[in-house]
Order: structure tokens, then sequence, then C-alpha cells
């Protein structure tokens, strides 16, 4: 969707536009190159309203960074996970991490400031991994453990860990790439939706995979 703030100076959307006009801005231009003067010029609001609702230029910068994503990436709990059979669980799990994709452009802009951050920290990357994706990494590490009948995370239940994820982090870095080859993949919610069930399953099938290995590893001893 288009991203186009156009409030007024007095608009209950000022906080919101100002997000959206910070996020591209942010993103095309940097944290030293977006001026506060024309984030304000192309969201319709006076300079002060910076001060006023994040309290400086580092506070907007912040609330671009994650707001546009939302409750992001993981919502349930580990119980929620916990009681469900894994093949339900890992559907929740790739349908929760995959609704930001339906935001559209906004998640485009999203994206790009996260690459932006890599190569400029400001320490909000820092904060997302520990406040939000190691979170959502211990959440799976749990599931396959649970699955695998194991107390402790191994090296290999982390590798899979990540293996699992990286298939739905790759519609994230790699949008450019899936709209030039398969576009139709990403075009409705419902696509999306289908995305997340495919994925699980594949997920499933990776788990069901490592129990094998192991138990063939295990029976391999006794010989």
């Amino acid at each position: 969707m288009p991203l186009s703030p156009t409030p007024t100076a007095a608009s209950p959307n000022a906080r919101r536009c100002l997000v959206l006009a910070a996020l591209r801005l942010f993103a095309e231009k940097g944290f030293d190159g977006a001026t506060t003067r024309t984030i304000c010029e192309m969201a319709g609001a006076n300079v002060s309203a910076i001060r006023y609702y994040f309290g400086d230029k580092a506070g907007l910068y912040r609330a671009a960074y994650t707001e546009p994503m939302g409750d992001m990436p993981c919502h349930s709990s580990l119980e929620t996970y916990a009681n469900l059979p894994l093949p339900a669980a890992l559907r929740l799990f790739f349908r929760e991490f995959l609704e930001p994709l339906k935001k559209g452009e906004e998640l485009r802009l999203a994206m790009k400031l996260r690459f932006r951050e890599m190569l400029e920290p400001k320490g909000a990357w820092q904060e997302e991994i520990d406040a939000e994706i190691k979170p959502q990494h211990d959440a799976l590490v749990s599931m396959i453990k649970q699955h695998l009948g194991l107390a402790e995370a191994d090296d290999d239940v982390q590798r899979l860990a990540f293996a699992v994820i990286g298939m739905g982090v790759h519609f994230y870095v790699g949008q450019d790439v899936v709209a030039t080859i398969a576009p139709h993949l990403l075009e409705s919610p419902a696509d999306i939706d289908t995305l997340a069930d495919r994925l699980a399953a594949y997920a499933v099938a990776m788990i069901n995979s490592e129990a094998q290995r192991r138990e063939e590893t295990a029976d391999a001893t006794l010989i």
C-alpha cells in the first residue's frame, strides 16, 4: 500500500503520519541524512510535534523502526506453542511471523531501514535481536526440543532452528527476488497465509528428518 501521509497539523493522525514520513526518509537517507524539518514537511506537521510525541529525533527514529512492524514477530507464548501438536504450533508460528508481509510498501521500507541500521547502527538492531528475535528463536527451539524429547538444546537443535526460521526470513530480505521470480506468492493476505502453512509443513518434515537421523545414529552405536 502506498505511503502518502497528508495530515493537517491538528490531525488526530499526526503522530502516525510523522512515523510514516520518518520511516520513508530514514530508510532512504539514514538517520543523519533525514532532517526533522524535511520529515515534518512530508508529514504536514510542525517541528514541535516531534518533541511532543517522541521527545527528540532519536525517539522518532525508534518509533519509525519498530512501529510499522507491529507486534512482530512472536505473538504467542511458549505455553501456547507447547500445548499444540507440532504441525499446529508451527502453522501458528509462521502465520504470526509472516503477518507483517501484509503491510506491503510499509514493510518494504521497514526492511530497507533495517538494512541501513546494520550498516549505520544506532542501537535499534541489537535491541530488536534481544527483545524480539532471540525470544522468537527460543520459542522455536522449545518446539523442536519438545518434539525430539530433549531436555536441552544441542548444536544440531540450534542449526535446525536457524534453518527453519531461515525459510521465512528469506521472504523478508529477498522480497525483490520473490517479486521478480514469483510475485504472486505475496500478492494478497490469503497468499501470505498459504505461504505460512506451506512453510510450517516443510518445517515439520525437517524436524522429523532430524528425529530420524538421531534415531539412526543411536541405533548405529548399539551395533
